[in-house]
């Protein structure tokens, strides 16, 4: 077997690893590479195999960087089914149409104000009939209901506590040329975290393909979260500032949410308004609405005692365009939660335009920040910053909560890959950055795992 790695090598974006044996190829995830946009444009329209022929696909769970190039898999020819759990498959269903949506939107923006000024039309990666078309070849497992994907290629899916409907893959190949465990991590959560149940364990695998986004960082404890987040809220309240949350749609936007329900409810925290602006979060809260069966116990006790997890008097979802125009001439206090979580498109773009200024204001950074984005260079506090093409000088305070990751760090990783069991003769490490991904390696290897490999993109591995 060979092991193509055709994105999320020393990066934690594009995940894409591509399986060959005995003629037959099975491709793990298509995400859309996010990072400097010529360059993301160019790798994410011009995969790095042929779509023809690939035989089936395993997605591991619906975040863009692992599912948001499926449109353009299928358009350019992919026949084969797409396995993943039941939750992921209704994520996707709003977020690669949402994708395409944004995608067709922004294009039609470009050409119409500066098309006398383009060499070309500008043309979306996909459109929304792309998206749908896609979803036509999605097919769903439930964890633990071991399903053939290939002719001697069994899947199963084991919970990844990542987010809703995450899955670490599990493949066991009986082929004439292979027969071994392969077990792709996918993004792996974190014990303990709110909503969802921790992750598994895969049983004995003899390769691992493991993401390493905090290989060499540990978060701050879940303990001190709540502390943490009561201290930032009063603080801003106190000096009457708006509290800007860039968001990941999905998981991010719930749990914190969540959070807040607690808080407020216990008064740690006023009841200020809170907005989430943001129809997708809107239609994926609905989503974990319907998926009770992937909460963990404390989450189904609260869905019992108090209702809706999700839903509380002083919140405020919004989808009208009109509504989100608005909210930037209402003063604080106020939290507005709003997507998209790299700050690289979608209304929080507005929002960070018309509040970084104004030191009384707040930019809560609660999710990772890829190298390149604009939300990365507000986590780092640059002194200015460029929103829709202009630098402004960043005034509001910032503060970064790592807390709300949903990754497992550096210690949870190492406890993973420990308690996999004795068998394992490969691990790759993949979807972190270059300095993550080698300092974990080295932690590893003086922990007495053999076969450790740091990938490079494009790289085939023999296996």
């Amino acid at each position: 077997m060979r092991i193509f790695f055709a994105g999320a090598a020393r990066t934690v974006t594009g995940s894409q690893h591509l399986l060959e044996f005995d003629g037959a190829r099975l491709l793990l995830d298509c995400g859309l590479y996010q990072g400097r946009r010529r360059e993301s444009n160019e790798r994410n329209r011009n995969l790095p195999f042929d779509p023809r022929g690939v035989d089936a696909m395993v997605l591991s769970h619906a975040h863009i960087d692992h599912a948001g190039n499926i449109p353009t898999l299928v358009k350019n020819g992919f026949r084969g089914g797409i396995t993943c759990t039941p939750a992921t498959r209704d994520l996707c269903s709003v977020m690669l149409r949402d994708s395409a949506r944004i995608q067709e939107a922004d294009a039609e923006f470009l050409n119409r104000k500066y098309g006398d000024r383009l060499d070309e039309p500008v043309v979306p990666l996909y459109t929304e009939a792309d998206a749908i078309n896609a979803l036509a070849r999605f097919r769903t497992l439930g964890y633990r209901q071991p399903a053939a994907v290939l002719p001697g290629v069994t899947c199963t899916f084991l919970d990844a506590g990542h987010v809703l409907g995450s899955a670490i893959v599990q493949l066991d190949i009986d082929r004439p040329s292979d027969r071994l465990r392969l077990v792709f991590s996918g993004d792996l959560g974190r014990r303990n975290m709110a909503i969802l149940r921790d992750p598994e364990i895969p049983e004995l695998p003899d390769v691992l393909l493991l993401e390493t986004t905090y290989g060499d960082r540990l978060h701050s404890p879940m303990s001190g979260m709540e502390a943490q987040l009561t201290e930032v809220v009063n603080r801003a309240v106190a000096r009457q500032g708006k509290i800007l949350v860039p968001s990941f749609a999905l998981e991010r936007t719930q749990e914190f949410v969540y959070a807040l329900h607690r808080l407020t409810d216990s008064g740690a925290i006023p009841a200020i308004p809170i907005y989430v602006d943001s129809p997708l979060s809107v239609r994926i809260t609905e989503i974990f609405k319907l998926h009770p069966e992937c909460f963990d116990a404390d989450t189904r006790s609260f869905l019992r005692r108090r209702g809706d997890p999700f839903g509380f008097e002083n919140l405020r979802y919004i989808s009208d365009v009109e509504e989100s125009k608005a909210l930037n001439g209402q003063d604080g206090p106020m939290m507005i939660i709003a997507a998209s979580g790299m700050c690289e498109a979608g209304r929080i773009l507005h929002h960070l335009r018309n509040a970084v200024e104004d030191a009384k204001n707040m930019v809560l950074i609660i999710g990772y920040q890829a190298q390149h984005t604009l939300g990365r260079r507000i986590a780092e506090r640059k002194p200015e910053v460029k929103i829709f093409g202009v630098e402004r000088p960043l005034e509001a305070e910032v503060v970064v909560m790592d807390a709300f990751s949903a990754h497992a760090d550096r210690d949870d990783l190492l406890d993973f890959v420990e308690r996999c069991g004795g068998r394992l003769r490969t691990t790759f490490l993949v979807h972190g950055e270059e300095e993550q991904s080698e300092a974990f390696a080295r932690r590893l290897t003086d922990t007495g795992i053999p076969g450790v490999q740091t990938p490079m993109l494009g790289e085939f591995v023999r296996v």
